[in-house]
């Protein structure tokens, strides 16, 4: 029963309990902060926008309508999300073309180390190594020093 109680009064007070709530919430995180634009309303905490939004939310506008009257408002920058037409596209699509670009890249890389790559052992092959006589004679003497 303790257990029970305990859980309701998480889950109630962790998570909003009605639509109006929820939908301030995700409004929250789709609009940055326009004193810094350093993070969403939500993550900075900016309260008097707070305010306005849930006001709004009250009001019965909708999430478009409350997004586009701060789009007018602020401009696009405003908007967490940039929208995908025009010249933002290229925010979507600039990081796909660089992951391929960078794979390939890596890919030939790898692919070229492979066949130009010499022998991995150290020794040399067979006894001819050049002065190999004097070398022996010198780490000879320098054993006997």
């Amino acid at each position: 029963m303790r257990y029970s109680l305990l859980f309701l009064l998480c889950t109630t007070t962790l998570f909003p309990s009605t639509d109006t709530d929820k939908l301030v919430i995700e409004l929250e995180k789709s609009l940055m902060a326009p004193c810094c634009y350093g993070g969403t309303v939500y993550d900075h905490g900016h309260p008097e926008m707070e305010a306005e939004i849930k006001a709004l939310v009250e009001a019965g506008k909708t999430k478009q309508e409350i997004l586009d009257l701060y789009k007018e408002r602020y401009g696009e920058r405003i908007l967490a999300v940039p929208v995908a037409k025009g010249f933002n596209l290229m925010a979507w699509v600039a990081p796909v073309i660089i992951a391929v670009i960078g794979f390939l890249i890596v890919g030939l890389y790898l692919r070229t180390t492979r066949k130009t790559l010499p022998p991995t052992s150290t020794e040399p092959k067979g006894k001819n190594v050049p002065y190999n006589d004097e070398i022996e004679k010198e780490l000879k003497a320098m054993d006997q020093d």
